[in-house]
């Protein structure tokens, strides 16, 4: 469900991105309470269009949650450029409750995170949530940037290695110029990882990884991991950004050939209520559920957020593209609605488990 919050801070980053706070009233407090790594999806129209885009929040998680985003600039990206140059204190702007479940609930033990870019946004949250909460936790942060001016989040970050100097290590990276101290310049990808890693902790104690950023980071981090003996329950990634030709090169786990059938139908639970349409050709089941529930789940319908995560109750579906759930939800039967078509005649989802 969206809800109308009004800016209350507008922050510029860099260059190309901003911070940007929401106020929450009293009454939507326990309703914007956040895990640390969770995201909001915001909305707006713009010329009869409806735009929606999810981002993840940064600030640590409490009891009375302060909501802020980061936004970075995308090439043609309607809601960054507005973000950039038209939000401004005051306005109002359709928000999502969080969701999510790159989250890590604060305990004990040892954490590290491999990010680029605006990855950093919902590591920043789990990081100062956990530090501040578990005083026997670590975290680790390895962090890639462009150039030291297009790094989000530097005071942000400073601040944690300032108030946790013992619990907190941060090894940055950029990638298109050289530093006078620190790590040589270039991409952090599987061979270098595999090498950095080991140097600079001890990665078979460490409890949890997160990753998050592009694909290309992602994907190399993870397999540097592996690589190292780290077990894939021990991962967890987002990916915040998937260019054509990589989401050609990785298919979702589920898309192995299947003939559709001629005719479908979808049966599908949202909010406690239950409906039965048929599936138009080449829809996907979320395009299908929309035309009559207009509340049906969804912010990126590019297979990368996880909003419009259902489980398959009966029927069989084909998934072009995911990378959103993790194996083991999979797995479980969850599947993208937006990337999921039927593949027997009848399909039911529910998208309230």
């Amino acid at each position: 469900m969206f809800h109308p919050l009004r800016v209350s801070e507008v922050e510029r980053l860099t260059d190309d991105a901003v911070a940007v706070t929401f106020a929450v009233p009293p009454e939507l407090r326990e309703t914007f309470r956040h895990l640390p790594g969770q995201h909001i999806a915001l909305r707006r129209t713009s010329g009869g269009e409806e735009i929606r885009r999810t981002y993840s929040i940064c600030t640590p998680a409490g009891a009375d949650p302060v909501l802020r985003v980061g936004i970075r600039l995308v090439d043609g990206g309607e809601f960054s450029t507005y973000a950039l140059k038209e939000l401004a204190v005051g306005d109002l702007v359709e928000v999502m409750e969080p969701a999510g479940r790159f989250v890590l609930t604060p305990r004990a033990g040892r954490f590290a995170a491999i990010v680029g870019g605006s990855g950093i946004t919902p590591v920043l949250s789990i990081a100062a949530t956990l530090l501040a909460r578990e005083p026997d936790a670590r975290f680790c942060l390895v962090r890639s940037d462009r150039t030291v001016a297009s790094t989000m989040f530097l005071e942000e970050v400073a601040d944690l290695k300032d108030r946790y100097p013992d619990r907190f290590q941060l090894v940055s990276v950029v990638s298109r110029e050289e530093q006078q101290a620190g790590l040589p310049s270039g991409r952090l990808d599987r061979a270098r990882l595999s090498g950095l890693l080991p140097a600079l902790l001890p990665v078979a104690d460490v409890d949890g990884w997160f990753l998050c950023g592009p694909l290309g980071l992602v994907v190399g981090a993870e397999r540097a991991l592996r690589g190292l003996g780290v077990p894939r329950a021990r991962i967890h990634q987002e990916i915040f950004h998937v260019d054509d030709a990589a989401a050609g090169a990785t298919p979702a786990a589920s898309s192995a050939a299947v003939r559709a059938p001629a005719h479908s139908t979808l049966t599908a639970t949202l909010d406690g209520r239950s409906g039965t349409w048929p599936v138009q050709d080449g829809d996907s089941l979320l395009e299908t559920v929309l035309r009559s529930r207009a509340d049906a789940p969804y912010a990126c319908k590019g297979g990368v957020c996880g909003t419009c995560r259902a489980f398959l109750v009966s029927g069989e579906v084909r998934m072009d593209r995911n990378f959103a759930l993790e194996p083991e939800e999979t797995e479980a039967g969850y599947v993208l609605a937006c990337q999921s078509h039927p593949a027997t005649a009848e399909v039911e989802l529910d998208f309230d488990r």
